[in-house]
């Protein structure tokens, strides 16, 4: 065998191995070596680097049950700290992650809808340092930053390749903001790394096929498969916003006409309760609605009928055991989530699959994005160092 073939999987081993401890803390290196196939020393070696690095230690638990007893391992959760960003049209969610995916801080800044590549990447070097001096991070913990936003994303090469939200094309981000900050940088599709925070330490955690649905300024999904990100040739599976519901609908800001976001997200909800009222937020539309007015009724009864629909079809699509709805929308107004649920269960699921899947809340919330990036960025230096 050569050896960068050596190499490699000595670092997807040891990758594995640490992946295993992060996730399943406390565990034994007999319950590890059991879990991958690995020998029992292949595993104490590589336990023994991580140990010798800092990252995990020897807890003072010892494993139940009969037989010899076996010290637990544990991961040292201030050890590895990385940058997670979640890049969206009105703004910039920045938080810094431990290794244990909690949020050690965050902060939240502004952004103009018509703010240049340029600027936003200066300024986002700008809010790093800031909010590491603020809370007095050591950045010499820091092993990366994570980048989420929409669009479809060269998540190898950290280049955002089209964001209709951003009105991004072809641009290096990750090159740029390493540039910049000096820090490694990897940038994939939001609902992605959300979808990796909600398997790792949200509402998917045991789940084996995940579909996770965003509804809020798009519409869009991301599948977890086997425990891992499904993401198509061009990382662009899950773009379900874009499908077409009506070929002679509202124009969609892609182009096309009648795509599936015309009919939920908030910017196509906004414009078509201005054709009735004037309306400045989903707020306003949603008490309209409270109110009783019968076209704000009308407007987000359609969109909630379409996120059922949403639902059939990737359940249709993909089976899977857990859905999990997302997104500002769901965020903002909780009661959605059961208005869904049941449009789901009453009219819209596929009788025969009814019953085979979970739908569920998102368990991070407003905080997926930004946990999901900076695990993100955690898993690329492992995987690396």
């Amino acid at each position: 065998m050569k050896k960068h073939d050596q190499d490699f999987i000595k670092r997807q081993n040891r990758l594995t191995v640490f992946r295993i401890i992060q996730n399943q803390h406390p565990i034994s290196r007999a319950s590890i070596a059991k879990q991958t196939g690995m020998s029992a020393t292949t595993v104490s070696r590589i336990v023994g680097e991580l140990s010798e690095q800092g990252y995990i230690l020897e807890s003072e638990q010892v494993s139940s049950g009969l037989g010899r007893k076996s010290t637990l391992l544990d991961v040292v959760a201030s050890s590895v700290l990385s940058i997670g960003i979640e890049l969206d049209t009105h703004q910039i969610h920045l938080g810094v992650v431990d290794m244990q995916g909690s949020l050690v801080c965050s902060e939240i800044y502004p952004r103009a809808a018509e703010e240049s590549p340029e600027h936003t990447i200066v300024r986002l070097e700008s809010m790093i340092d800031e909010v590491t001096k603020r809370h007095a991070i050591d950045r010499s913990k820091v092993v990366g930053i994570g980048v989420g936003l929409p669009g479809i994303i060269n998540h190898e090469q950290g280049i955002v390749v089209f964001s209709v939200q951003l009105g991004w094309k072809n641009v290096p981000l990750a090159e740029r903001l390493k540039v910049l900050t000096g820090f490694d940088v990897v940038v994939d599709n939001e609902l992605k790394v959300k979808a990796l925070a909600e398997h790792l330490k949200g509402a998917a955690t045991g789940s084996i096929r995940t579909a996770l649905l965003g509804f809020g300024n798009g519409v869009g999904s991301s599948l977890i498969l086997e425990g891992e990100i499904y993401r198509g040739d061009l990382n662009s599976a899950g773009e379900i916003g874009h499908t077409t519901m009506d070929p002679n609908g509202t124009l969609c800001e892609c182009g096309k006409a009648g795509c599936l976001q015309t009919y939920i997200n908030i910017s196509s909800l906004l414009l078509e309760a201005n054709k009735i009222r004037p309306i400045r937020s989903i707020e306003e539309l949603f008490e309209a609605r409270r109110a009783g007015a019968s076209w704000a009724v009308h407007l987000i009864g359609r969109a909630l009928e379409y996120m059922a629909i949403t639902v059939n079809n990737i359940v249709c699509m993909y089976n899977p055991d857990s859905v999990i709805l997302s997104g500002e929308l769901i965020d903002k107004f909780p009661g959605i989530y059961e208005e869904v649920e049941q449009l789901c269960l009453s009219r819209f699921v596929w009788e025969p699959l009814r019953g085979s899947f979970q739908v569920l809340r998102s368990g991070l919330n407003e905080r997926g994005v930004v946990i999901g990036s900076g695990l993100l960025a955690q898993n690329w230096f492992f995987a690396l160092d």
